[in-house]
């Protein structure tokens, strides 16, 4: 803990109740405000295990607030005007990220806003010396889950790789393996994206309570993102071999569980130990006061306060008038598409997991030039909100307990109407055989592969007020050996039907 030689007089120095009232006020205002967030943060507390940690992150920081409060008699409040304009950017990024419905960044923005509020009412001497439990409060927010597929491409190469290091033949099927006693594979709950969370978040507490070097600090932290990395990996290849020497009659239902989150407790054990060989608490770093003019008086706090719940009202109260605004009450009417290929008996019972939307049409077509027949699926979207939305984390190609599942992906470029068309390629496995899906969003009359440009999109769309319809089209078409016949057949179709698709996407658009 910083230490000072203030006098125990000065020490005793108190901040006005009104003060104190007007800050309290201004720090509570946002939950009311953005009630809502607020409650999404929560919510995912309550229902997912990897962000539980969230409930002991607001009294952590209260603790390491008190632990500093010696900081309030040094450095009295003074009101910090700049700091409104910080305020009215993150408003302004939560209202473009209500606009295109990404939760995470409305959470980030709603949390952001107190270590603003209270630079604004405390200053920059009294908030900066206070810098990291206000920031550590971003912590509450729940995110993580955009690393989960690459944590699960990792963990599959890494174990895929230490098993034939180890002279074990493994036939690998994407995420899925097999080796002789028995088939593996690695899904969410294999990523390790819990045990990443906990390590930073942890890491970052033990690298400021422990270390007063910068240096020292940012390479814990760093360690603490590396390890559980490496860990999750290791614990993967060691239950596959555990399943694999006792044929599989160990390590194969919850017990793989509890063995993983001995071993990560473990590793973290060892980590925390070897760092606290570097600690460097003990240097104390004498704080140095502000001028007694400065500590003498507090500096009137209503105007700021005042200001800053202003600004946090802003961003709300024009998301409510633009949400009336766009909501259009009529019903999707989604057309057959005026494909001029035959029908055909379709290939496979397969269906994306996606969110139910207001509209879907399914039709397979078969033209007699085309190597494969196409499936062509499309899913449209208005009124969109957490549990019915075009783009969200929650949509997929297949579940994990599917019996179909993904074993490649690419990305296209083809023409539609003389334009280049952005495409998302997926590669599909299942029992019926193996497919490949041409797929890409519709949003207000404007085509896109990628999440990030989507949202952009949307939220574009919704602040000129022209709605938040949107649609997924998705072609599908078989492949045997011969993956290039069911690319061929997604071309000619694409090229000769595409525009009876964008023409039944418009009509069904409400504006």
């Amino acid at each position: 803990m910083l230490m000072s030689d203030t006098p125990a007089a000065q020490r005793a120095s108190v901040i006005p109740t009104l003060s104190l009232a007007l800050i309290a006020l201004a720090l509570l205002a946002p939950f009311a405000l953005y009630f809502a967030t607020a409650r999404s943060i929560v919510a995912i507390w309550d229902s997912s295990e990897t962000f539980a940690h969230g409930y002991v992150i607001v009294p952590i920081s209260a603790w390491l607030i008190w632990r500093r409060r010696e900081n309030f008699a040094l450095y009295p409040p003074r009101p910090y005007w700049p700091a409104l304009i910080l305020l009215a950017l993150v408003g302004a990024g939560w209202l473009a990220a209500r606009m295109g419905e990404v939760q995470v960044v409305m959470q980030y923005g709603f949390v952001a806003m107190f270590p603003l509020i209270a630079l604004a009412l405390l200053g920059r001497r009294l908030a900066g010396s206070l810098a990291f439990p206000l920031l550590f409060l971003l912590f509450a927010v729940p995110f993580g889950e955009i690393f989960i597929a690459p944590l699960i491409d990792f963990t599959a190469n890494f174990t895929v790789a230490a098993l034939q290091a180890t002279g074990i033949p493994v036939l690998r099927n994407g995420t899925r393996f097999e080796i002789p006693t028995g088939s593996w594979s690695v899904v969410t709950a294999c990523s390790g994206v819990r045990y990443l969370i906990s390590s930073v978040t942890i890491g970052c507490l033990y690298a400021y309570l422990t270390y007063r070097s910068l240096g020292r600090r940012l390479l814990f932290v760093a360690l603490s993102v590396v390890v559980p990395v490496i860990a999750n990996g290791l614990r993967a290849y060691m239950i596959v071999m555990i399943g694999h020497t006792s044929n599989m009659a160990l390590a194969t239902g919850v017990d793989h569980i509890i063995y993983g989150w001995i071993f990560f407790g473990l590793v973290m054990f060892l980590m925390f130990w070897v760092g606290s060989y570097w600690r460097d608490d003990h240097l104390a770093t004498p704080l140095q006061p502000a001028p007694a003019s400065e500590r003498a008086s507090v500096a009137p706090l209503g105007g700021i306060a005042a200001a800053a719940i202003a600004v946090c009202a802003l961003w709300p109260a024009f998301a409510a008038f633009n949400e009336n605004a766009n909501h259009n009450p009529a019903p999707v009417t989604l057309k057959r598409p005026a494909v001029s290929w035959a029908v055909a008996t379709p290939f496979s019972s397969w269906v994306p997991n996606y969110m139910p939307g207001d509209a879907a049409f399914n039709g397979v077509y078969r033209d007699a030039a085309s190597p494969a027949p196409v499936a062509l699926t499309m899913v449209f979207y208005r009124n969109q909100t957490n549990a019915k939305a075009l783009i969200s984390s929650v949509n997929s190609m297949a579940g994990e307990n599917d019996e179909y599942h993904q074993i490649g992906a690419d990305a296209r470029t083809e023409n539609l109407d003389g334009r280049p068309l952005l495409l998302r390629e997926a590669r599909m496995a299942g029992p019926s055989g193996n497919f490949v899906v041409w797929y890409c969003y519709w949003i207000d009359g404007h085509y896109t592969a990628s999440d990030y440009a989507g949202k952009l999109m949307q939220a574009r769309a919704k602040l000129l007020f022209h709605g938040d319809d949107g649609a997924v089209i998705l072609l599908s078409a078989p492949y045997g050996e011969h993956l290039d016949n069911a690319r061929a057949a997604l071309h000619a179709f694409l090229a000769s039907q595409g525009s009876a698709i964008d023409a039944a996407l418009k009509n069904a658009h409400g504006r």
